[in-house]
């Protein structure tokens, strides 16, 4: 902690020093965004001792976002800063489950009234090269996915570096140390799904190369040190039909094996997604998806198919069981992947899982309405291995969404959400039945 603070505060110095220089101030941007959400997951078959069927809360969040250019030379330098801050409108005690990736827990198990913090990234750029330290870095990469699916994004503390000095190839690597998750003010250590240990040191490398202006290939390699490997092998490619139509294969493909003290015991072990595992605890993985996308005008018609081998269940960076040093939960949880079953409600990747997909879209520009889409979709998953190696669950998720943008006047940029899911599942290693809903509005406001 203190090596890694020391470090960006003598960069952010360094940097202080040249704010004068071209680039760096003319170059910046500085923008404020809001972020009002009401969440209701109603949990149908609740028990136990949940005083209440459903999970329902609303809150406010605030992100102050700065980032400026580079100064002058051959090599240029500059800083971003961020800065989030969240809310709790209403929903108390009973309706709030003790560690929600909503809202983070008090003592007394109801939701924080507020909660905040401050991340800065330093960053060089040498020719058609860049680099990033610090603790406010989102990636999106097929080996980890920042998740910004609640009232303020996971972020991430590290390094990374993006070359693109060869053409029509983009090399990417770095190492992360920490998280700070979507209801938490505080850093955790990265972990995975049902692990009370965790590791400082995720390591990725990898490679984009556009072989033809249709056609994109991928590799990346990453590990979470005693936890797991994983290699990714993608191809994307756009068959143009005409002007207005076209034709989209995306082929996705996972290998995940064990790394160091996984599978020994100790709090490195790895649940399987709550599945079936063949050695329990260990990650021994591998996962292919394939979509295919039909645009023609305004439509969009997607369908693809997904398979999770039999050995365990898919595995991704998710801090949900990191505990505090009282063993209360960090509020870290909630994790995004990229698999294309990563949907609202259900994660579709314990061993042994066939699911099928589909979804249909609309933007409702082509009829005189800018601004206005929609979408619905239909994820069923079958052969799925319960976690006892006794039989199979099987189950499905019905997805639905409508977003609308304002477009011009005062208010432009205003935009509204409503989502809604249902998730029914056979079997013991199901989830429970659930239906979810989400109203979302934002606003992002850019200084001149």
């Amino acid at each position: 902690m203190y090596k890694s603070s020391l470090a960006l505060a003598v960069a952010l110095g360094v940097l202080a020093q040249q704010a004068g220089a071209a680039g760096f101030v003319e170059d910046s941007k500085l923008s404020v965004s809001s972020r009002t959400m009401y969440f209701n997951n109603d949990n149908r078959e609740a028990g136990g001792n949940k005083p209440r069927p459903d999970n329902r809360e609303s809150g406010q969040g605030f992100k102050l976002d700065f980032i400026s250019g580079f100064t002058e030379g051959t090599v240029g330098f500059g800083v971003d800063a961020q800065a989030l801050w969240g809310i709790h409108l209403d929903g108390g005690k009973g309706y709030h489950p003790d560690g929600s990736s909503f809202f983070p827990s008090d003592s007394d198990g109801s939701s924080e009234k507020q909660w905040a913090r401050f991340g800065a990234n330093a960053k060089a750029r040498f020719s058609k090269t860049e680099a990033h330290f610090g603790s406010a870095l989102a990636p999106a990469l097929p080996i980890l996915v920042a998740n910004d699916g609640r009232l303020l994004p996971q972020t991430f503390e590290g390094a990374t570096i993006s070359s693109k000095e060869i053409d029509n190839l983009t090399i990417n690597a770095g190492q992360m140390t920490h998280a700070m998750g979507r209801a938490s003010s505080n850093r955790t250590g990265l972990s995975v799904n049902g692990a009370t240990a965790d590791s400082n040191k995720f390591r990725y490398g990898g490679l984009d190369y556009k072989l033809t202006p249709d056609l994109t290939l991928q590799y990346y390699y990453s590990n979470l040190e005693d936890f797991y490997k994983q290699h990714f092998l993608g191809a994307t490619h756009v068959f143009k039909i005409a002007d207005d139509q076209s034709f989209k294969t995306d082929l996705r493909y996972f290998d995940s094996s064990s790394d160091g003290k996984n599978g020994n015991g100790g709090g490195y072990n790895f649940n399987n997604n709550s599945g079936y595992a063949k050695n329990v605890g260990e990650v021994d993985n591998k996962t292919w998806s394939a979509m295919f996308t039909y645009s023609l005008g305004g439509h969009a018609f997607l369908l693809g198919h997904q398979r999770v081998s039999d050995d365990g269940g898919f595995v991704w960076l998710n801090q949900g069981s990191v505990r505090d040093g009282n063993g209360r939960p960090e509020g870290a949880g909630g994790a995004s992947f990229y698999l294309f079953t990563d949907s609202m409600i259900n994660q579709f990747a314990k061993a042994g899982e066939n699911t099928t997909f589909g979804q249909y879209s609309y933007d409702f520009a082509r009829v005189g309405v800018p601004g206005l889409k929609a979408a619905v979709s239909y994820l069923r998953g079958e052969d799925g291995r319960n976690a006892n190696g006794n039989g199979t669950f099987s189950e499905w998720e019905r997805d639905a969404r409508i977003d609308y943008v304002i477009q011009q006047g005062t208010l432009k940029g205003l935009g509204a959400t409503l989502r809604h899911g249902m998730y029914r599942g056979t079997g013991t290693s199901s989830l429970a039945d659930q239906d979810q809903t989400r109203f979302i509005v934002n606003y992002t406001y850019a200084f001149k």
